[in-house]
């Protein structure tokens, strides 16, 4: 039956959308549908032609192996950055074709995401287009014109387009989500997507490159330089690289986005149309006389501490940085061997353990004489917040407490144990139950609209997950378990934990001992 949900006129699409995707404990098992698995969409793109170029011979444990050859070094800079990103990392036997698993992760195993290269044109790299195949470890050279005056005009002629020579350019393969997570597989798409811009930020740290993020461009534009079916794929986001050896692309930072529109008039979607729709109407259309100034001013998108309760008892969270190896072994090896966590014990963190998850995540500054990038691009992070349920950590009271990262505190709200809650409002897993800490990140959705428009719904997710993606990273490090979660009952995260109602849900991140089967 059509959903006849009827829209309230003053609330904009993304606002509008995000209450047509919120799970209800009253309607979830009357909405929700299984997959049929025997449609599930294949997470990976092919072409019938294009030439390849293998990156596998590049990926060595002897780093020194192309000291002198400078050929040989470029391409294993790009080869690790690739694989370190979205890499096949495992796999896991199943009927059929068997299951693999890549350095981002993603909800259900999806992989919505797709990374292309584009070239400018170089003695190393011949111009054109690039899709990276995940599992041959490849680059697909499918288009060997220049295309990127193309993409500078799609991008508002960003200046660090003017000085780079390559881009990374993320779509997402709506249907792949779509087919398991119906309409609210856009929230997850662009979470994945969000993983998968967490791990390009210290990959390409790694490898002496330097992504300058760009969230604003005429979508239409981009998808035409990457010939998409836009009906099935779009861009989410796109990323310059300057490459860090060359003097003359250590560029200035830039803005990420702009301000754009805000649609209060829209249809009465049916259920099953709503993602498509929501897509579109936050689309930027072709529009080759629209200018942009993308100069960053000092005080832009500074991030505040912007919860302060009143007698709240406040925790210090300052600490040491983890500390990642030389030359960032430690950080490779994790990005490699990361996986979500299945189950947890229940037993509890240490304080200590806890300030350093919180410290890689929050507080980059802090890792870059470790060779990191200490302001990594994000799209405006000072709308994103964070609260966290402590059920078990050593030395700190249970509760739900707001995190301050200027202040580097943990500010309680509200003093209980609420592992039966969690329980309850992630749907029934025993992940949020057994969990020491769960993580919570939220936006105030309508301020947030009415500094950029609709468009900020990708984003705050975006931005979201290259969050918990950091988190994740931190947690494997230190051997811990972590997972996120996307599904959970949206109004009900706020009511029981007394989070402002304001504050829209878009991520958890539980974390704990992770559980071992003999």
């Amino acid at each position: 039956m059509p959903n006849s949900y009827m829209p309230e006129p003053t609330v904009s699409i993304a606002q509008h959308y995000h209450e047509r995707t919120k799970y209800d404990p009253r309607t979830i098992n009357a909405k929700s549908k299984p997959p049929d698995w025997n449609q599930q969409p294949i997470p990976f793109k092919e072409y019938k032609i294009g030439s390849s170029f293998d990156l596998k011979p590049f990926l060595t444990e002897n780093p020194e192996k192309f000291a002198d050859d400078p050929i040989g070094k470029w391409w294993q800079r790009i080869s690790q950055l690739l694989f370190c990103s979205y890499g096949l990392t495992g796999m896991v036997p199943t009927v059929g074709e068997p299951h693999y698993l890549r350095a981002a992760p993603s909800a259900g195993g999806l992989y919505p995401a797709e990374l292309y290269l584009v070239s400018r044109g170089t003695p190393l790299i011949p111009a054109g287009l690039f899709n990276y195949q995940a599992r041959t470890h490849s680059l697909m050279h499918f288009w060997e014109n220049d295309l990127w005056t193309k993409l500078q005009a799609a991008c508002f002629w960003h200046p660090v387009l003017e000085n780079t020579q390559l881009a990374l350019i993320i779509t997402a393969v709506f249907g792949r989500s779509q087919w398991r997570y119906q309409d609210r597989a856009y929230r997850r798409v662009c979470l994945d997507s969000g993983h998968l811009l967490g791990n390009l930020d210290l990959t390409c740290a790694m490898n002496d490159y330097r992504p300058h993020l760009i969230g604003s461009f005429m979508d239409e534009g981009v998808n035409q330089v990457l010939y998409l079916d836009s009906a099935q794929e779009g861009a989410i986001a796109v990323l310059p690289l300057a490459d860090l050896l060359e003097v003359r692309q250590n560029l200035p930072l830039a803005k990420t986005i702009t301000a754009t529109r805000t649609q209060t008039e829209y249809p009465n979607l049916a259920d099953g149309e709503l993602l498509f729709y929501f897509h579109q109407a936050t689309q930027i259309d072709l529009n080759e006389t629209m200018k942009v100034n993308w100069k960053l001013s000092p005080t832009e998108k500074q991030r505040t501490d912007k919860y302060n309760f009143p007698f709240c008892t406040k925790v210090p969270t300052a600490t040491d940085e983890i500390a990642w190896g030389d030359n960032l072994e430690g950080l490779e090896n994790t990005l490699l061997k990361r996986r979500s966590t299945r189950s947890y014990t229940g037993e509890p963190l240490t304080f200590d353990e806890l300030k350093h998850l919180l410290d890689f995540t929050y507080q980059p500054q802090h890792y870059s004489e470790q060779g990191l990038d200490g302001t990594p691009d994000c799209f405006d992070l000072s709308l994103v917040e964070t609260f966290m349920v402590v059920s078990s950590v050593d030395g700190l009271e249970e509760g739900c407490y707001y995190y301050a990262p200027n202040s580097q505190e943990l500010r309680q709200i509200r003093f209980k144990n609420f592992r039966q809650e969690l329980h309850f409002l992630c749907l029934g897993q025993d992940l949020g139950r057994d969990a020491a800490v769960v993580l919570f990140h939220t936006a105030d959705l309508k301020a947030a609209v009415a500094t950029y428009g609709d468009r900020v719904y990708r984003y705050l997710h975006l931005d979201a997950g290259r969050l918990g993606q950091r988190l994740n990273l931190a947690a494997i490090h230190l051997g811990l378990g972590v997972s996120g979660i996307a599904g959970f009952f949206d109004d009900q995260v706020n009511e029981v934990l007394g989070i402002p109602i304001d504050e829209a849900v878009l991520y958890i991140t539980t974390l704990g001992r992770p559980q071992t089967f003999l």
